[in-house]
C-alpha cells in the first residue's frame, strides 16, 4: 500500500493566494480595462472608496454558477457577478454588495441572488444596514427561470428587511427590467451621473409606442431625481455618490432597535438667530426660502436634504439638533407658494414613515395655503395621496414637533403635523395664520351679501379681512383654544426645540394590537 503524500502547507497557502488573485481579477484584465475606458470603476474599487480602509470581509468569493446553456459552462468566474461582504463606514458595521460588470455585464444570476440573499439574512440577524452598489445589464437570460427565482428571493428579503435595517441602493451603471424593483424597495436610491433605471428600454418603447427616447432622457439621474422621484439623491460622479452614501449612513441607526448616532454637540444650544425675526415677509403673498430657516435653527452645516430635486414645494431631510439626528419636513413658499400636491404628499409621507421606523424624531415647519386645486390633481387622486400625509403623521410614535411660521389653512393645516393628530408640541411664530381658509377667501364667502353693491367695497372688504384675520387667523386665537402650545419669537426656535426633544427623548406610545394598517395608495 503506497503512502499518501499531502501537499506541503506552503503549497496550500500558495494555492489559496492564487485563487484569491483569480477572484479579484473577476472578468479579467481586458474587461477591467474596458470598464475603466468607460470612466467607470470596478466593483472592488468602489468598495475601497465606500468602506474604511482594510475593513472589507468578503463572503462567498469562490462561488460559481452551475449552468451550461449558451456557452455558460465556458464562462465561470469565482464569485460570479457580485462581490458580497461586510465592512465599516466611520467605524460602524454594515453589509455591502457590489455588482461586477466585468463578469457577464454584472447580470443577475442564480448565484448572485443566492449571495445577496445570504448577505441580507446576515444583515437582518446582525442588525446592520445594507448597501448595494448597482451596475448590471439585468437578469441573466441564459439561466432562464433560475435568474427570475433569484430576483424573487431578493425582493422578498428587501421587503422583510424594510423597517428593520436601513437599505441603500447606489446606482453606478445600468439597471433595467425587473432588477429595478430591488432598489425601488429600498429606503434610499442614490444615482450617479451616467447611471440609468427603467422597466423597458428605449428600443422596446420605440417598437411598442413609436416614441424615440435616449437612455438618460428615459431613466437617467436627472429624470429620477427631478421628475419621477425614484431617486432620492443625484451625484455628479461615482466618487461623489459613494461619499454621499457615507454621509447618509452617518444619520441612520444600524437598525430599528437602536437610536440614530448622536454626535458631541458643537453648536451653542442657546444660540439665538435674530435674522429669523424678520425672515418671514410682512406681505402674505411674498415668498421666502424655508431652507434659510432650517439652516439657522439646526446645528450649523448639518442639513442633508433628501429628494431635493423632486416636489420642490416640500422640503425634507436630516439635520442635527444639539448633536441629535432629527428628520425635518417643511413647506417651501418659494415653490408654488408651498402648496401641497400629489408629489409633495408622497414625498412627505414616505419620509415620515422612514423616520418613524428608525426612531428619528420629526420637526415640521408649516407654511402652506392648502392643497393644490384643479381637475388634474383631483383626477390624479390628490385625496388618496394627501391622506398619506395625515396617515403617516398619525401613525408615527416618535417625538413630533411643529412650528407654524405663516400660513396653515384648512385641510393642509390638519395634515401638516397639527396638534390633534397627536403632535407632541406645536409652536407658532407671531406671523402665523391658522384658519379654515385665507382671510380674503373667507370674506368673499361670509360677507358676499354685505359687500354687494357697496360703493366703498374695496375699503370695507379690507376691514373685514383684517377683522377676520385678527379673530380667526391669529396665532393667539389658536393658542387660547389649545391648538398651539406657545407663540414664540422666531429667534427662540432653536432652544425651544432642543428643550422639547430633551423632554421627549424617552417617549413611549403604546399601540393597539393589529397586524398592520392600510396606508392609502
Amino acid at each position: 500500500m503506497s503512502k499518501r503524500t499531502d501537499p506541503a502547507p506552503d503549497d496550500r497557502l500558495d494555492e489559496l493566494e492564487s485563487k484569491r488573485r483569480q477572484a479579484e481579477q473577476a472578468g479579467g484584465e481586458e474587461r477591467i480595462a474596458a470598464q475603466h475606458k468607460k470612466g467607470k470603476l470596478t466593483a472592488r474599487e468602489r468598495l475601497g472608496i465606500l468602506l474604511d480602509p482594510g475593513s472589507l470581509n468578503e463572503i462567498d468569493p469562490y462561488r460559481a454558477h452551475r449552468h451550461h446553456a449558451f456557452g455558460l459552462d465556458e464562462q465561470r468566474y469565482p464569485g460570479d457577478s457580485v462581490v458580497t461582504g461586510f465592512g465599516r463606514v466611520d467605524g460602524r458595521m454594515l453589509a455591502v454588495y457590489a455588482q461586477d460588470f466585468t463578469v457577464l455585464g454584472g447580470s443577475f444570476s442564480e448565484v448572485q441572488g443566492q449571495k445577496v440573499a445570504r448577505l441580507l439574512d446576515l444583515a437582518l440577524d446582525a442588525g446592520v444596514p445594507v448597501v448595494g452598489l448597482m451596475d448590471s445589464v439585468g437578469a441573466r437570460i441564459q439561466e432562464g427561470v433560475y435568474s427570475l427565482a433569484a430576483f424573487s428571493e431578493l425582493f422578498w428579503r428587501n421587503t422583510q428587511a424594510s423597517g428593520i435595517v436601513p437599505q441603500i441602493s447606489v446606482m453606478l451603471g445600468p439597471c433595467a427590467g425587473g432588477s429595478v424593483y430591488s432598489p425601488g424597495l429600498t429606503d434610499f436610491v442614490i444615482m450617479a451621473e451616467g447611471s440609468n433605471m427603467f422597466i423597458t428600454g428605449p428600443k422596446v418603447i420605440e417598437t411598442v409606442t413609436g416614441e424615440k427616447v435616449g437612455l438618460d432622457e428615459l431613466g437617467g439621474a436627472g429624470v429620477h431625481n427631478g421628475i419621477s422621484g425614484v431617486a432620492h439623491f443625484a451625484a455628479a460622479s461615482e466618487q461623489e455618490a459613494l461619499a454621499l452614501t457615507r454621509k447618509l449612513l452617518g444619520y441612520l441607526p444600524a437598525n430599528n432597535a437602536e437610536p440614530p448616532p448622536r454626535r458631541a454637540p458643537a453648536d451653542d444650544p442657546q444660540r439665538m438667530e435674530t435674522a429669523l425675526n424678520s425672515l418671514v415677509p410682512g406681505d402674505p403673498s411674498e415668498a421666502y426660502d424655508i431652507r434659510a430657516v432650517i439652516e439657522l435653527v439646526f446645528d450649523r452645516g448639518s442639513f442633508l436634504e433628501v429628494h431635493a430635486g423632486f416636489a420642490q414645494n416640500a422640503v425634507v431631510g436630516f439635520v442635527r439638533l444639539h448633536g441629535a439626528v432629527v428628520g425635518v419636513l417643511a413647506n417651501q413658499p418659494m415653490v408654488k407658494a408651498g402648496v401641497l400636491d400629489i408629489d409633495a404628499s408622497d414625498k412627505l409621507a414616505r419620509f415620515i414613515r422612514f423616520c418613524d421606523a428608525f426612531n428619528i424624531p420629526l420637526a415640521t415647519f408649516v407654511d402652506t395655503p392648502g392643497f393644490l386645486p384643479g381637475v388634474r390633481e383631483e383626477h390624479g387622486g390628490i385625496i388618496r395621496h394627501g391622506a398619506k400625509i395625515v396617515y403617516a403623521y398619525s401613525e408615527a410614535t416618535v417625538p413630533k414637533l411643529a412650528v407654524i411660521t405663516r400660513k396653515a389653512y384648512g385641510g393642509a393645516y390638519i395634515v401638516m403635523s397639527s396638534k390633534y393628530i397627536r403632535t407632541d408640541l406645536v409652536y407658532a411664530w407671531p406671523t402665523a395664520e391658522i384658519a379654515v381658509m385665507g382671510a380674503e377667501g373667507a370674506v368673499e364667502i361670509l360677507y358676499a351679501d354685505k359687500l354687494k353693491g357697496r360703493p366703498d367695497k374695496a375699503e370695507a372688504e379690507k376691514d373685514y379681512v383684517d377683522a377676520f384675520r385678527a379673530e380667526f387667523g391669529s396665532p393667539y386665537a389658536a393658542a387660547a383654544s389649545g391648538h398651539v402650545d406657545d407663540v414664540i419669537r422666531p429667534e427662540e426656535t432653536r432652544p425651544k426645540l432642543i428643550a422639547a426633544l430633551e423632554l421627549l427623548r424617552d417617549k413611549r406610545v403604546p399601540s393597539r394590537p393589529r397586524k398592520h394598517g392600510n396606508i392609502p395608495l
